[in-house]
């Protein structure tokens, strides 16, 4: 489907659907006119699901469903269809046409869905269930664990600076992780004042959640390391590529077919130049700021690695593999490596999980 350059050439009628937490409306349009056949809004839930593909049947058997969000609102419905065998389209947020005196609705929005789809020149297919799913879903879960335990690293180290004086004298001189192992043990004393007090509680309760949080993404890594060694081991074989680094670009790709080019890769992942020509200048581009931006660095941190282990960027020779070192593995594309992790670690020293 993602080759197709009128989707008019192949079906009847479009149907976009308007997704929502508790709702989908969809229309039928027709190819030929481009003209409402009909609307309806239904539950999303499996009835609702099944009750949209009733109203689709009324209708022309050759058809497409135009979703919006199918990796998220319509996730459901979009593997309800896939399981029937039907032609769906991934739609990401639709061109918002004028409107005239503000006027806006789902049955709207799903006829723009439908429209929208009949005028790309290029049409994407959702992207896949199964172990690109498992990923995703731990990827995320590690993201939110790296992040949080980031923010309480930084608390951490915001209360020792700014703690009374025999806090500081107890922490001083120690890095991140030093720090994050005596408050998690540190025991109140009697003598100590109510700020003292109140301090040292607060820095235990950062600490033991700091550790929480790395165990949870450790235990998040482990398993993401498992489904990729059962999909796609050959990705953790290539010189700067990590588990994490490998699961990101997976998540992204999805499937064969899906993407159609390395020039639509490098677009999706934000490292294609804009052209910025104006007259007769044709050699000016600007930096690319859309795109998929976990895919983004994880490209940029393999580019890193490999120029920090001065490894040739175009090839390398089959038959002799780059020796690594213990840090030539990447295992980082994560927020975790965001300008506040990096300020931290610049600070007070090497981050708990190895995520260079």
């Amino acid at each position: 489907m993602d080759s197709l350059t009128d989707l008019r050439e192949v079906v009847d009628v479009v149907i976009g659907v308007d997704t929502h937490v508790h709702t989908h409306s969809a229309a039928v349009v027709d190819t030929a006119t481009g003209g409402v056949l009909g609307q309806v809004t239904v539950e999303a839930t499996g009835e609702g699901y099944a009750e949209l593909v009733e109203f689709a049947n009324q209708h022309a058997t050759l058809r497409a469903w135009a979703i919006e969000g199918t990796s998220g609102h319509g996730a459901g419905l979009s593997r309800h269809l896939l399981a029937s065998s039907e032609i769906v389209i991934e739609l990401d947020r639709p061109k918002r046409a004028a409107r005239r005196n503000g006027a806006k609705s789902d049955p709207l929005d799903a006829i723009r869905a439908a429209r929208e789809a009949m005028a790309r020149p290029r049409l994407g297919t959702p992207r896949s269930g199964g172990e690109r799913q498992a990923l995703s879903v731990l990827l995320a879960a590690r993201r939110s664990a790296i992040n949080a335990s980031t923010d309480a690293q930084l608390q951490v180290f915001s209360l020792v600076i700014a703690g009374p004086e025999p806090i500081r004298a107890r922490f001083r001189g120690q890095k991140v992780a030093a720090m994050l192992n005596t408050a998690a043990h540190q025991r109140v004393h009697s003598s100590w004042d109510t700020e003292t007090t109140s301090t040292v509680v607060a820095l235990r309760a950062l600490a033991r959640r700091v550790h929480a949080l790395l165990n949870e993404a450790r235990a998040h890594q482990k398993a993401i390391v498992a489904i990729i060694r059962g999909w796609r081991p050959d990705l953790l074989e290539e010189f700067g590529v990590g588990p994490i680094v490998a699961a990101t670009v997976l998540c992204a790709w999805s499937h064969p077919g899906r993407i159609h080019s390395e020039a639509a890769f490098a677009m999706l992942a934000g490292v294609a130049p804009i052209p910025a020509n104006s007259g007769q200048v044709t050699t000016r581009h600007r930096l690319n700021r859309y795109g998929d931006r976990h895919l983004n660095q994880a490209l940029h941190t393999v580019v890193r690695i490999l120029i920090q282990y001065q490894q040739p960027l175009a090839t390398t020779s089959p038959a002799e593999p780059p020796k690594a070192g213990p840090a030539a593995r990447s295992n980082a594309a994560s927020p975790a490596t965001s300008h506040a992790t990096s300020t931290a670690s610049s600070k007070t020293g090497p981050r708990p999980l190895d995520e260079a």
